[in-house]
């Protein structure tokens, strides 16, 4: 059943292009916005895993597909231009620490200049458009002190991977004070930053979650690098909702064009690797989770140990809070996995039960965007 109140109904009929929509977070976020009756066009160079939500939700069948690099500034011109969309969530780019350390020029082009063709497009919009630019936490130079980071604390990073997503943000920041700040430009945008996402259907290398139910699913014990390393666990629906929200309250008023924001658990949700596998194995099925996982000391690229946001700005500008908490951050996410991976369910049913239990969950506790 199509929601048509979320948001306030900001979605329902519009237009939305989404940028990077076969990846674990743009499925999630295709789902969700047609779901609530949007128009979506995707545009992704393609599927970036086997398996994949996109393709196992059957995703491509309810939307306009296009497959095409988002460093083709031409193409994503013409798309946009040939679309008119009243939204734009670009989500697009190389998202794996591990392969920036490997390839780092393919991480610079597609997070730097991938960000850029999408912004120049945005400069040929005739109409009233919403664009949120997502970048990452990671966009912080990250010193690892106890407290959050805030949107005007110091960008950039001692990695490739840090170092894209930072620049990525100063390309916004040129942009809009360029071309977009104007009072006449019908063009309102804004960026936002999330990370340590977790939830079912994300099969990418190197990420904590997929790696165990890969390691599980054949029987075998996964192993893990930093155990001890703390990280702010969020189900992927939480910084969803915060884009969501964000994109219609840049609708509502123009305060918001330009800025940026945080999207992230509260601040006592942080816990350690192997907390969170040893409750993802409870989920799947084990006995002892001292069968689920051994460490390993083969460390090959450096990882941060701490990296907290703070999301104040977001709970006071734009009335957002993080619905879960750890405990249902978790068992959302490995109840995923055992229904859909170990029980055989379906990946669009389940994906689908995940979102209206959330949207459910975000009135009981009053959040203003499921009213």
């Amino acid at each position: 059943m199509v929601i048509l109140m979320m948001f306030a109904g900001a979605y329902q009929g519009k237009r939305v292009l989404v940028t990077g929509h076969t990846g674990f977070k743009g499925s999630w976020m295709t789902s969700w916005l047609v779901r609530m009756g949007a128009e979506v066009c995707g545009y992704s160079d393609g599927v970036p895993t086997k398996p994949s939500l996109f393709e196992d939700a059957c995703l491509a069948s309810l939307i306009r597909h296009e497959i095409g690099d988002v460093r083709d500034a031409e193409r994503v011109r013409q798309l946009i231009l040939d679309f008119r969309p009243d939204f734009v969530f670009h989500l697009a780019a190389q998202a794996i620490v591990s392969n920036s350390y490997s390839d780092p020029l393919h991480t610079i082009g597609v997070n730097v200049m991938g960000t850029a063709c999408v912004l120049n497009s945005l400069r040929e919009v005739t109409w009233p458009c919403v664009a949120v630019i997502i970048t990452s936490d990671k966009a912080y130079f990250n010193v690892e002190w106890l407290w959050g980071y805030r949107e005007n604390d110091r960008l950039g990073g001692k990695d490739v991977y840090s170092a894209s997503k930072g620049a990525a943000e100063v390309i916004f920041s040129s942009y809009w004070y360029s071309y977009f700040s104007k009072t006449e430009c019908p063009v309102r945008l804004a960026t936002a930053r999330a990370g340590n996402v977790i939830g079912g259907g994300d099969w990418a290398p190197d990420r904590i979650v997929a790696d165990c139910v890969r390691a599980w699913k054949a029987k075998q014990s996964v192993q893990i690098r930093s155990p001890r390393a703390t990280r702010p666990w969020q189900h992927v629906l939480e910084p969803l909702s915060g884009y969501l929200q964000l994109g219609a309250r840049l609708v509502a008023d123009d305060r918001f064009n330009g800025e940026s924001y945080n999207f992230g658990p509260k601040a006592e949700q942080n816990a350690t690797v192997v907390e969170l596998l040893s409750d993802l194995a409870g989920i799947w099925g084990f006995e002892s989770s001292d069968d689920a996982y051994v460490v390993t000391n083969d460390i090959p690229f450096h990882e941060a140990g701490l990296l907290k946001l703070n999301i104040d700005k977001a709970m006071a500008e734009l009335k957002w809070m993080p619905t879960l908490n750890y405990e249902e951050c978790v068992d959302f996410t490995g109840s995923w996995y055992r229904d859909v991976v170990k029980n055989g369910g379906s990946a669009s049913e389940i994906t689908a039960r995940d979102i209206a239990f959330y949207e459910n969950k975000a009135g009981e506790r009053g959040c203003v965007w499921a009213k």
